[in-house]
């Protein structure tokens, strides 16, 4: 299986950005997708999460509401969907996948796969 992210780059503070994870190799509609983070100097950290359906989605502690996660099981996409960037959202974005629903948030993380990650710099 393979997940590419994509939709990273240089965004100035107060805009937004969506990223895109396609999945290739895996029958995407039974897996739950998530998003997780890696900023320079810092461990990983989870982002989002959404299951097969969309009917449960879960975000990460930090996140109060400027982050949106959603998908097209007709695509094999994941969004996420990020507001008013700021600096702190600088990072690397990684996409996931795993059978189950639950404990994504629960270190150490293990889906069952990785994207390679996607930039995402934000400037002030």
């Amino acid at each position: 299986a393979q997940l590419a992210e994509s939709g990273g780059g240089l965004v100035p503070a107060g805009e937004s950005l969506r990223l895109s994870c396609v999945g290739s190799g895996l029958t995407f509609r039974h897996y739950t997708m998530g998003w997780f983070r890696q900023a320079p100097g810092r461990e990983r950290e989870f982002v989002a999460a959404i299951n097969w359906s969309g009917s449960i989605i879960y975000y990460g502690d930090f996140v109060k509401g400027r982050f949106t996660v959603s998908r097209d099981n007709d695509k094999n996409t994941v969004y996420l969907r990020i507001d008013s960037l700021n600096p702190d959202d600088t990072a690397v974005y990684y996409c996931a996948a795993d059978l189950a629903a639950i404990n994504w948030d629960i270190r150490p993380y293990r889906p069952s796969y990785w994207g390679q990650g996607t930039q995402v710099t934000v400037s002030s």
